[in-house]
C-alpha cells in the first residue's frame, strides 16, 4: 500500500483551483438530481437521460478527442479514463437546464435543438477561456487544466480552435434532438417502462454518430467547401450565433407558456446564471485578465437573456399551442 501511494503522489498534483471547479460543479449536480427526483413527472427516465449523456455520450466523445490529440486535460479528483467527470457532468446541466427554459417559451418544437445549442455556446464562452488559462506547475509537467493542440494556421480564440465554440450548438443540440424525439416515442407507448430505459441509450448514441459525422464537420468549418481548419470556422461561428438571435427575433418574439421559480427552480438557475458569475470571479482571483473581458461578456449576455425570459414569464404568461 505504501508503495501503491508513493506512486500516486509521484504522479500526481492536487491542483486547489481545479477541485474548487470541480466540487463546484459537483454541489450543482446534486440540487440538479434532487430537483428532477422533486419536479419531474417520471425522474427515472430523466436520469437515465442523466447517466447515459455523461457517460455514453460526452464523455466518449472528449476522451476520442484527447486520444486524437486534440486536448488534452489536467488529472481531476475523478476521472473518466482522460476527462474529468464534472467536464460532461456541467455538459448535461446546461443542456437541461436550457430545455427546462426553453418550455417556458412559445415556440415551436423544431426550434428547441437550435436554441438549447445556443444556451450551451455562451455558457461555452463564459467557461472554456478561464479552464484554458488554469496552467500549472505539477509534478507531471507544465499543465493547463484544458490544453488544446491547434492545427497549424488553426484560427483560435486564446489558445482555443474557433470550432469548439461552435461545437457546443451540436454537441448540446443533437441531444436536445434526440432526447426530445425520445420522449415522444415513450410518449405514444404510454410510458412503457423498456421504452423509458431505451430511449436514453437510443438517442446519444444517434447523436454521436451525428456529432462524428461529415455533417458536423461541415456545420464546424465548412468541409469541404473550404479547407479544413481555415477561416470557415469563423464563418460558421457567425452562423452559429446568428441563426438563434433570429429565431428569437422573428419566431419567439417574446411570447411564454409558463415561468419559472427561481426558488423553486433553483438548480436551473444556479447552472445557466450562477456559474458565470462563479467563472467570472475565477477570472478575477487567477489574474486572466487577458480574457476577462470575454468570459464577462459572455456572462452578461447569459443574463440578460435568461433574466428576460423569467422576467416575461412572470409578467405575460400565454396558453400554450397543441
Amino acid at each position: 500500500m505504501a508503495d501503491i501511494m508513493a506512486n500516486f503522489k509521484l504522479n500526481f498534483t492536487l491542483i486547489p483551483a481545479w477541485v474548487l471547479s470541480d466540487i463546484l460543479v459537483y454541489i450543482g449536480a446534486a440540487l440538479l438530481i434532487f430537483y428532477i427526483i422533486k419536479k419531474e413527472e417520471r425522474p427515472v427516465t430523466v436520469l437515465m437521460e442523466f447517466i447515459c449523456f455523461v457517460f455514453f455520450y460526452a464523455a466518449v466523445y472528449e476522451n476520442f478527442a484527447t486520444l486524437v490529440h486534440f486536448y488534452g486535460y489536467g488529472r481531476s479528483l475523478i476521472m473518466v479514463f482522460n476527462v474529468p467527470l464534472s467536464v460532461p457532468v456541467i455538459e448535461f446541466m446546461i443542456l437541461y437546464s436550457g430545455l427546462k427554459l426553453l418550455d417556458t417559451m412559445r415556440v415551436p418544437a423544431w426550434t428547441k435543438p437550435i436554441l438549447a445549442g445556443f444556451f450551451a455556446i455562451i455558457a461555452d464562452f463564459s467557461m472554456d477561456p478561464v479552464s484554458v488559462k488554469m496552467i500549472f506547475e505539477t509534478l507531471e509537467g507544465t499543465i493547463g487544466r484544458w490544453t488544446w493542440y491547434p492545427h497549424p494556421g488553426e484560427p483560435v480564440i486564446y489558445g482555443e480552435p474557433v470550432l469548439n465554440f461552435s461545437g457546443w450548438m451540436y454537441i448540446t443540440g443533437y441531444a436536445a434532438a434526440f432526447f426530445m424525439l425520445g420522449r415522444q416515442w415513450h410518449k405514444k407507448s404510454n410510458y412503457s417502462p423498456a421504452v423509458g430505459c431505451a430511449y436514453p441509450f437510443a438517442a446519444v448514441i444517434a447523436s454521436l454518430l451525428v456529432l462524428i459525422s461529415p455533417i458536423t464537420r461541415f456545420l464546424m468549418m465548412l468541409d469541404p467547401i473550404m479547407a479544413p481548419y481555415s477561416n470557415g470556422q469563423w464563418i460558421m461561428l457567425i452562423v452559429a450565433l446568428a441563426v438563434p438571435v433570429l429565431l428569437l427575433a422573428f419566431v419567439w418574439r417574446g411570447r411564454m407558456t409558463g415561468a419559472l421559480s427561481v426558488k423553486a427552480d433553483f438548480p436551473v438557475f444556479l447552472t445557466m446564471l450562477g456559474y458565470p458569475v462563479i467563472n467570472i470571479i475565477s477570472c478575477v482571483i487567477g489574474g486572466y485578465w487577458q480574457v476577462l473581458w470575454l468570459v464577462a461578456l459572455a456572462g452578461a449576455a447569459m443574463w440578460t437573456l435568461v433574466g428576460g425570459i423569467y422576467a416575461l414569464g412572470r409578467g405575460h404568461v400565454m396558453p400554450a399551442i397543441h
